[in-house]
């Protein structure tokens, strides 16, 4: 770690030239590599905003420009700090003291109170708070480091969904229980009670369901979660209604049985992040490195959390985080471990953590509390990864359905793009024939709360109207009419084999898991006689049971025992032709009604003989086996008399 604070001066004009390399223009685009001059004017590394995009030719590069900027100066320091917001989805670290002109960093106290003004007034036209995260000294004066987050509405909430996982016992729903309910653990499963959905969980203190917990952030960046004293519950409209910002977590089962879960927790509900966690005192055993695997697999950015620090050794403890470091920096994951110990550190590797290289690795205790405040400031830097466009037609992945008395049928899931109001009518399916139906939507809920509406990467439940639960599936999906979607039975996908014990060839069947799609597909044929482990293939596959609405590039997880592989979706081939099914659900339904009055009309007769098929014409019908059956019967009376 003092490698890390020794350089960390470095870091922001462009240190770690690898993970910049890569780094997506989404997440705290500016902060990179903390390039953030004073001057929010430079969005971009190393005053490239000043040299190549800066179409007024204004030089925005000194560390200066913020303590007494002129009108032209202003406006655009006040566009680029717009754009900084929309590309981190909302929020952005910003940097006061610090220019990019090659200067010494830092401002004497008279500047530094000038440059602040400057921001609080950048702020206050784009209705953000400006929340301060840390000052420190350089040679030429102070720095300080601020939080700039957009103002939402009393309705509307930043999300970010972090899914947690790592082996059986390493403290996931603990650490959840703690972080959620403010209570520290006892040391024998007093915290993870809260959290568990089902009996069994409770007696073996194991994780069978995917969980989900919130945790809230107000708008100066402190936690609002606040138990109900009595039941120890949390009211999440409150908590909804108090936050600027919500972490989502996603619980995920640890136990190998529970593979399954754990990919659809993983591929259906979309996680920004993932948190890995690991017991310091068991280390890197059992899943631990399949779950990093399938997060690697899927382009998830992950941190590390190491825990029960309170019982461990510290000769375990540095063994455990020796191994973890060499397994993140093995060729299969090359990221850049960074221990974290200070505020310091959150700061740096929050603002970097978007490179998808860097992972920083956190030391906490349940049972003490030890470093949790780093982890919930952390947990507070983090920004949501993709950007939604609200123009686009609606599109809502199915992830769950209920039935709730009183109101019917309820579907919960992320919406993908555009936006969903209430009343709103959209197509539901596809169905067994790959059919969609027209739905309203009666009521909708965000984290418990009722909403008007719902836009792109947000998780919802809607109430829909006039529909049974179990004609609903997940992985079904509700969509804008304007899409005309189509179902589809063929697909094919470039696929890498992870493992598998032998080869695979054609007609090899194993569960593909593609969003919120689970289920079973055979491989028709493939661009090579067979596959092994490490192999790379185009592959075809056809659905087993239904049709599925898929996209062009979507990510796939293919699995069937101790066989993994990886893909992306390149061709949709067989489509579902909709008239034909729409014709054959018509003929389906008008068979059912002829059957229902025939039968009717038998009972009305008191005759329970069915209706002769042109298969069974031949056969004796009912009625006449039952006067075969009586007269044998009086048959054997009389013999025996």
């Amino acid at each position: 770690m003092a490698s890390l604070t020794a350089t960390e001066p470095a870091i922001c004009p462009g240190a770690i030239p690898t993970a910049e390399s890569i780094v997506p223009a989404c997440m705290f685009a500016p902060d990179r590599g903390c390039t953030d001059d004073p001057s929010s004017g430079e969005g971009f590394e190393d005053g490239e905003g000043t040299n190549g995009e800066s179409a007024d030719h204004l030089d925005l590069s000194s560390k200066l420009v913020l303590v007494s900027p002129t009108g032209e100066q202003y406006d655009s320091l006040l566009r680029h700090l717009r754009e900084r917001i929309d590309e981190g989805c909302g929020e952005t670290i910003y940097v006061v003291g610090m220019g990019s002109d090659g200067g010494d960093y830092g401002l004497d106290e008279k500047d530094m109170e000038a440059s602040i003004a400057t921001v609080r007034s950048l702020c206050e036209q784009i209705e953000a708070d400006l929340i301060w995260l840390r000052e420190r000294t350089d040679s030429g004066g102070k720095i300080q480091d601020y939080l700039i987050r957009r103002c939402v509405g009393e309705q509307d909430f930043l999300e970010v969904r972090v899914a947690v996982v790592g082996n059986v016992d390493a403290g996931k729903s603990t650490l959840l229980g703690v972080l959620t309910h403010g209570e520290l653990d006892n040391g024998r499963g007093f915290a993870r009670q809260k959290l568990f959905r089902h009996k069994h969980e409770m007696e073996s203190g194991r994780t069978s369901s995917v969980g989900n917990d919130i945790l809230g952030f107000d708008q100066e960046g402190q936690v609002v979660n606040k138990p109900d004293s009595h039941g120890g519950g949390l009211d999440w409209t409150k908590i909804c209604e108090k936050s600027s910002k919500v972490i989502t977590f996603i619980d995920l089962a640890g136990h190998e049985k529970y593979l399954k879960t754990t990919v659809f927790g993983m591929t259906g509900h979309l996680p920004d992040f993932c948190m890995l966690m690991v017991g310091s005192n068991a280390g890197i055993v059992g899943m631990t490195k399949e779950h990093l695997g399938l997060a690697l697999a899927l382009n998830v950015p992950v941190f590390v959390v190491v825990t029960k620090i309170d019982m461990c050794p510290a000769n375990i403890l540095q063994e455990t985080l020796k191994l973890l470091q060499r397994l993140l920096k093995s060729p299969g994951c090359r990221k850049i471990p960074v221990l974290v110990q200070n505020k310091d550190d959150v700061i740096v590797t929050a603002s970097n953590f978007s490179s998808e290289r860097m992972c920083p690795i956190f030391q906490i205790s349940n049972v003490t509390g030890e470093n949790m405040d780093l982890l919930k400031m952390f947990l507070n830097l983090l920004s949501s990864r993709t950007n939604f466009s609200n123009d686009e037609p609606a599109e809502f992945q199915i992830d769950d359905t209920y039935s709730v008395p009183g109101v019917g049928t309820v579907v919960s899931g992320t919406t993908l793009r555009g936006m969903i109001r209430l009343n709103d009518t959209l197509l539901l399916g596809p169905d067994p024939l790959g059919t969609f139906i027209p739905i309203a939507v009666k009521s909708i809920h965000r984290k418990r709360m009722p909403v008007r509406e719902v836009r792109g990467g947000q998780t919802a439940s809607f109430a829909l109207k006039k529909i049974k639960r179990s004609s609903i599936r997940k992985g079904m999906v509700m969509v804008s009419p304007k899409l005309m979607p189509q179902a589809t039975w063929e697909f094919e996908a470039e696929i890498l084999v992870l493992h598998h014990p032998t080869t695979i060839s054609p007609r090899y069947q194993a569960m593909v898991h593609c969003g919120s799609i689970r289920q079973t597909a055979t491989i028709l044929n493939m661009n090579k006689d067979c596959l092994r482990t490490g192999d790379k293939a185009t592959v075809h596959f056809r659905f087993i049971k239904t049709p599925e609405y898929l996209h062009c590039d979507q990510k796939l997880v293919f699995r069937e025992g101790r066989t993994k592989a990886v893909g992306t979706i390149t061709k949709l081939l067989q489509s579902v032709n909709t008239q034909a099914a729409k014709a054959q659900q018509a003929k389906m339904q008008a068979s059912k009604k002829t059957f229902k009055e025939g039968t009717a009309a038998n009972e009305e007769t008191g005759s329970t003989a069915r209706p002769p098929s042109p298969n069974t014409a031949q056969l004796p019908t009912v009625a006449e086996e039952e006067a075969l059956c009586k007269e044998c019967k009086d048959g054997n009376k009389e013999n025996k008399v």
